[in-house]
């Protein structure tokens, strides 16, 4: 929007309904010069016009809007705090965890590097019929690296849902990139992003 139309969305929002021709009043222009950025206001949605009652917000958002919001947010800003566990740690002692720490998704480390994802729908596949988790390690149970969908701080919302919709997965781990002595790239787990944390930000945006 151009800085009139944020101007005249503000003074809606806290007047509302009001008139055109107050709105004008407002920013000390005719109403003639107020028209055409009325229209756009209105056709793309952001306000509603009454007869005989004047402008208001609607509170919906327009779909460039959103567009917008979903492609300028980075994954760094809304990362999440991941669990992870090591991959000599048992299944029981995962399942505790994931219970514990509400979440549907655990992150796997060797050495401090990214080694392996395990969701609750693998516990559960693994854990029918079995009464030894606790004697199992999580390595039998996990996703392997290099078949692992991650994320990186300067990815954006978009990018990551598109990447939760393609590969089918709830939750992706957020890597920072590292090269050891040995010259092999690893991961670092750094955090988290979630269907639910994904939702939880597209809500806040709606409230505000």
């Amino acid at each position: 929007m151009s800085v009139r139309q944020n101007q005249i969305v503000e003074i809606v929002k806290s007047e509302q309904p009001i008139t055109s021709e107050q709105v004008a009043e407002r920013l000390n222009l005719t109403r003639a010069a107020l028209r055409a950025d009325l229209s756009i206001l209105t056709m793309t949605g952001i306000l509603e016009a009454r007869p005989n009652v004047g402008y208001s917000m609607t509170g919906r958002m327009p779909t460039n809007m959103i567009a917008d919001f979903i492609n300028n947010i980075l994954v760094k800003d809304i990362k999440t705090r991941p669990v992870v566990v090591n991959v000599d740690t048992s299944v029981y002692d995962c399942v505790v965890n994931l219970f514990l720490e509400d979440v549907g998704t655990i992150f796997v480390q060797s050495g401090g590097y990214l080694a392996g994802v395990v969701s609750r729908k693998d516990f559960l596949k693994y854990a029918i019929g079995r009464t030894d988790l606790d004697r199992i390690p999580v390595s039998m149970v996990m996703t392997r690296m290099p078949n692992i969908v991650t994320l990186e701080d300067n990815e954006t919302l978009a990018r990551a849902i598109a990447k939760m919709v393609e590969h089918q997965v709830d939750c992706i781990p957020v890597i920072g990139r590292d090269a050891p002595g040995d010259g092999r790239e690893r991961f670092k787990i750094t955090g988290r992003i979630s269907k639910t944390g994904i939702i939880t930000v597209i809500h806040e945006m709606l409230e505000d």
